[in-house]
C-alpha cells in the first residue's frame, strides 16, 4: 500500500498549499525522486483540478483548487444528464415531482464554475441530447404546483392531511381529514392516507383529485411499525382488495421472456412440465393482473383463483364489446 500512501499524501499537500509546490518540492513532500513526482503529477491531473501557476522565481507551481470534499461529491456528465431526462420525463407526462427535479437540476447546474461546466459541456450536451426516459399513455393531469409541497409538510410535521377530494365521476367534493403515511410516484401520484383514531387500511388519494390542501392542527404520524413497501406489495397495481394465491403459468415459448420479468415484487417462479413457467406470488388487484395478461397474447394462462379467471372473461367480454 505504500504507492498509495504515496498519492494520498501529495492529493493532500497539494490541497494545503496556497502558493502551489514545485515539483521537487513535491518530491520532498513525498520523499520520492523528481520523475516520481512527475508521475504522481499526471494521475492527480486525471482526477482533480489541477492548477499550474507561476512562482516568484519563475519556476512552476501546482496546486489542487477548492476542498478535496467537492471534488468527491460534484456530478459528472452521465449523473447530470440521467437527471435531466427524468425531470424532463416527469414534465411531459405531468407528474407532481416535476417541478421538484427541475429546481434540483438548476440548483446542480448553477453549483458549477466555469471551469467545470466546460470540462463537463462535449460529454454533457450529447448525452442530454440523444437520452429521454419512455413516458407511457396514460392521464393527463392538471396539478397545483404547491400540492406535493403541502403534503410532503404535513408528512415532515407530523400532522394530519386536510383536504376537499372530489372522486371519480363525482362533481362534488367531500372534506377529508387523514394521516398521510405515503405518496406514491408514477404516470399519476398517490397520497396513502390512514383515517385517524380508526382501525382501518389506508387508502390511496389521487393527487390530482385534491383541492384546499393544508396541514391540519391535529397531530397525525405514521406508526413505528408501518412499512410502505409491504403495503404496497399487497396489490398488483394500486387498487386495493382482499389479497389472493395467484399462479400463472408461462408457456415454454415466453418462459425465457418471463423470467426476466417482473409480474409481483415477492414473485416465486419455478419450473413446469414441457419448459412451461409458473409464477406464484400473494396479490389483490385482480382486474389490474387481468388487464396486464392481455400484453402477453395468450402465452400466460391463469391457474388459480378462479375468480382472477372470471375477471378475466368480463374484460375479454368488455374488450369484445368495443370493436362491435
Amino acid at each position: 500500500m505504500a504507492k498509495l500512501d504515496r498519492l494520498l499524501r501529495l492529493v493532500n499537500a497539494l490541497n494545503d498549499t496556497v502558493e502551489g509546490l514545485t515539483l521537487d518540492e513535491m518530491a520532498a513532500a513525498v520523499d520520492a525522486d523528481r520523475r516520481t513526482a512527475e508521475r504522481l503529477r499526471d494521475v492527480i491531473r486525471d482526477h482533480f483540478d489541477l492548477d499550474e501557476v507561476q512562482g516568484d522565481d519563475r519556476r512552476k507551481k501546482f496546486r489542487i483548487r477548492e476542498s478535496l470534499r467537492r471534488h468527491y461529491t460534484r456530478p459528472n456528465a452521465g449523473e447530470i444528464a440521467a437527471l435531466q431526462a427524468a425531470a424532463e420525463a416527469a414534465r411531459r407526462s405531468g407528474s407532481a415531482q416535476a417541478p421538484m427535479l427541475e429546481n434540483l437540476l438548476a440548483k446542480i447546474k448553477g453549483s458549477l464554475d466555469t471551469v467545470e461546466k466546460n470540462r463537463l459541456a462535449p460529454d454533457l450536451e450529447p448525452l442530454a441530447a440523444l437520452q429521454r426516459r419512455y413516458v407511457p399513455a396514460g392521464p393527463l393531469l392538471d396539478i397545483d404546483n404547491d400540492a406535493l409541497a403541502h403534503v410532503q409538510g404535513a408528512i415532515m410535521a407530523g400532522q394530519c392531511l386536510e383536504f376537499e377530494y372530489r372522486r371519480d365521476g363525482a362533481n362534488a367534493t367531500n372534506w377529508r381529514r387523514v394521516i398521510p403515511v405515503g405518496l406514491i410516484h408514477g404516470p399519476v401520484t398517490y397520497v396513502i392516507g390512514k383515517l385517524p383514531g380508526k382501525d382501518m387500511e389506508p387508502v390511496p388519494y389521487r393527487l390530482d383529485r385534491m383541492s384546499e390542501i393544508r396541514a391540519s392542527n391535529e397531530p397525525g404520524c405514521v406508526d413505528a411499525d408501518w412499512d410502505l413497501d409491504s403495503w404496497m406489495a399487497g396489490s398488483f397495481g394500486i387498487w386495493r382488495e382482499d389479497a389472493q394465491d395467484i399462479v400463472l403459468r408461462v408457456d415454454a415459448s415466453a418462459a425465457q421472456r418471463a423470467r426476466q420479468w417482473r409480474f409481483h415484487p415477492e414473485q416465486v417462479m419455478e419450473d413446469g412440465d414441457d419448459g412451461q413457467l409458473i409464477v406464484r406470488f400473494r396479490s389483490g388487484g385482480l382486474r389490474e393482473i387481468a388487464e396486464h395478461l392481455f400484453t402477453w397474447g395468450g402465452e400466460v394462462r391463469i391457474g388459480s383463483p378462479h375468480e382472477l379467471r372470471e375477471t378475466m372473461r368480463q374484460r375479454i367480454e368488455a374488450a369484445k364489446g368495443t370493436l362491435q
